[in-house]
């Protein structure tokens, strides 16, 4: 039990939650996740089964997903989770503002994460920090959104807005519905969201806890294999004598035109692992699968 697997995340589902009973249904000790997604969320949680939980820090970063913000509104935790803060109607509000507004977001942008976060300061996790009511001051990042595009618009006292957003890793949803009330001077925050793409995975493909359940019954249940999701790095490509040297941990001198992180493969089908050319030398990063 060796791969992937693409879980669309139940709603009020930690992603702890989630590698847990991934563990106790495929009977599998080792699990990890890419890319924690808030208990409040659904959508694409990338799951890695056995040794392939080495591999999660290869997978490509990017992520995609479509939000309800909610306007007039602002919680402790800028989604509908938290204690709401500050409510004031806000029927004036036109699309064109927000349009105007909400293209200030796009492009690399400074973001203050929600302090309900995973994001640890001085080694504190600070939604324990937010629990326990002790105040700090939370880092501003840098983080990158490569498109935002408006879904619906429903007018009225507290509007309504949909979107879709392509983003780079570390971004905060939630912050961009708090920042985007802050802009337009009405509060905002999260009402919905569904992570539709994360790590080379996405929604369409993805499976809930009751297909991989009948999966399992039906034993018919494959995950997807180790390198599927890998697909944006080069391939280097051994011969069976450089490949068993290679799984060995050697280092297999090789011209090529790529450099950086690659995929290893013994003669173009049997994947082995990940590995980084430097110059003209290929080093073992991590061995998938040791050739015999």
């Amino acid at each position: 039990m060796q791969g992937f697997l693409n879980l669309n995340k139940p709603l009020d589902w930690t992603s702890h939650d989630c590698v847990a009973r991934v563990r106790k249904l495929l009977r599998l000790k080792r699990v990890g996740h890419a890319g924690t997604l808030d208990p409040a969320a659904i959508g694409v949680l990338p799951i890695a089964l056995g040794k392939a939980t080495r591999l999660l820090q290869y997978l490509p970063e990017n992520k995609a997903y479509k939000a309800t913000i909610r306007l007039g509104v602002r919680t402790t935790t800028d989604d509908l989770k938290g204690e709401i803060i500050h409510s004031q109607p806000c029927a004036g509000l036109n699309l064109a503002e927000v349009k105007t507004a909400l293209s200030k977001f796009t492009g690399k942008i400074e973001q203050i994460p929600p302090i309900y976060s995973a994001i640890q300061v001085d080694g504190k996790r600070l939604y324990d920090l937010a629990r326990r009511g002790e105040t700090v001051e939370v880092p501003v990042r840098i983080v990158e959104i490569f498109h935002i595009e408006i879904l619906d618009w429903r007018e009225g006292d507290f509007p309504e807005l949909d979107i879709a957003i392509a983003c780079g890793s570390g971004t905060y949803i939630r912050a961009i519905a708090r920042d985007l009330g802050t802009d337009l001077a009405t509060g905002g925050t999260l009402a919905a969201l569904t992570r539709t793409q994360s790590s080379g995975f996405n929604l369409t493909n993805s499976l809930t806890f009751n297909d991989l359940k009948a999966q399992l019954q039906a034993e018919i249940f494959q995950p997807i294999a180790p390198d599927t999701p890998l697909q944006h790095l080069p391939s280097v490509n051994l011969p069976a004598t450089s490949a068993q040297k290679w799984c060995q941990g050697q280092r297999i001198s090789l011209t090529l035109d790529v450099f950086g992180i690659v995929r290893v493969y013994e003669q173009e089908t049997r994947f082995l692992g990940v590995g980084q050319l430097q110059g003209e030398v290929l080093i073992p990063l991590m061995v998938f699968e040791p050739v015999s």
